[in-house]
């Protein structure tokens, strides 16, 4: 069995993870119980389940975890709407950190459609 660190998507779900740290690091401090810890939860979590599903070893179980995978990416999609929406990130911002989790959730579509 591959490790999860050679799934291109937890390299790349990973990646998101480190540009939600940077970004929510730049949020004000009245946010760190709220769209900073939210957002890094969610974040921490596609990665997380992507390699504990995988560590599994059974295709039904690993299909579970991407699913919740799956649903952190869309809390994440939300959360950073929100963030947007309220002014504490850029929209150019927002479309690159955008761009990367519409890929990672494509992945996560057909590795669930394929287990």
């Amino acid at each position: 069995m591959k490790s999860y660190k050679d799934l291109l998507i937890w390299q790349r779900s990973m990646d998101i993870v480190s540009d939600v740290y940077v970004i929510t690091e730049k949020f004000p401090r009245s946010e760190m119980f709220g769209l900073v810890s939210q957002m890094r939860r969610c974040a921490v979590s596609i990665p997380s389940n992507i390699a504990e599903g995988r560590m599994r070893g059974i295709d039904k179980e690993f299909k579970q975890f991407l699913r919740i995978a799956y649903g952190s990416g869309s809390e994440l999609n939300t959360q950073l709407e929100i963030a947007k929406r309220i002014g504490l990130i850029d929209i150019e911002l927002f479309r690159c950190i955008e761009g990367k989790l519409e890929e990672v959730m494509k992945m996560l579509n057909v590795f669930i459609s394929k287990l």
